[in-house]
């Protein structure tokens, strides 16, 4: 049975695809224009009620029977959990993926997508003032990251769900206004990810209806 990913194309949209073409679960884009104001529709609500994408149904969940998950995260610890990847069995080697990943979910998301959000505002007080602010702690986080990929190969060591989450963000540094020849552990995290067959293909995947 197929899982039905309804998305956009966003960040947090493409660390589903990406996930999926790693694992190798086969899946079905369902696109939700959100420039469009399909996210408020009560079909997408029923499995989406915080009217963001992406979510998941999966045909062949827990016991066989049809499963729907919301929210990024929730999702990426879902499919680790339904096909036993990308996710250590045991709690000591499972703790830094849930950091790393809950780190993502926290911060690095939520203080771009604000850069993103002020770099369109007209007003310039206001643009200039939420500009600085989050460009500053958006280039804080990118040195968090990249002290921490200073000491391992991955962000929890080994490949992870963790990994995933975060490149969604990391793909969008030019709109974040970021040089990553400024963090060259980020770079070279970031050119390893792409390098990687699954995750070309996450990223190849059409997740929107524009030509």
């Amino acid at each position: 049975m197929t899982i039905t990913l309804h998305t956009w194309n966003t960040p947090n949209g493409r660390k589903i695809s990406v996930a999926l073409e790693e694992m190798a679960l086969p899946y079905a884009v369902k696109t939700v224009n959100i420039t469009k104001g399909e996210q408020h529709q009560p079909d997408f609500l029923r499995i989406s009620p915080n009217n963001r994408i992406p979510a998941i149904v999966d045909a062949d969940g827990p016991d066989g029977q049809p499963i729907s998950v919301f929210e990024s995260g929730a999702i990426l610890l879902y499919l680790a959990e339904k096909t036993g990847k990308f996710l250590p069995a045991s709690l000591r080697d499972r703790v830094p993926v849930l950091e790393w990943l809950m780190w993502q979910m926290g911060g690095f998301g939520p203080m771009p997508g604000q850069v993103h959000h002020f770099r369109t505002v007209e007003a310039e007080a206001d643009r200039h003032y939420g500009l600085k602010r989050y460009s500053e702690e958006t280039r804080r986080l990118y040195g968090v990251l990249d002290r921490r990929l200073a000491q391992v190969e991955y962000v929890a060591g080994d490949l992870s769900v963790a990994d995933f989450a975060i490149l969604g963000w990391a793909w969008r540094h030019e709109r974040h206004q970021v040089s990553l020849a400024q963090f060259p552990n980020v770079r070279r995290w970031y050119d390893a990810l792409f390098a990687r067959p699954g995750v070309q293909r996450g990223f190849a995947v059409k997740l929107d209806d524009l030509a």
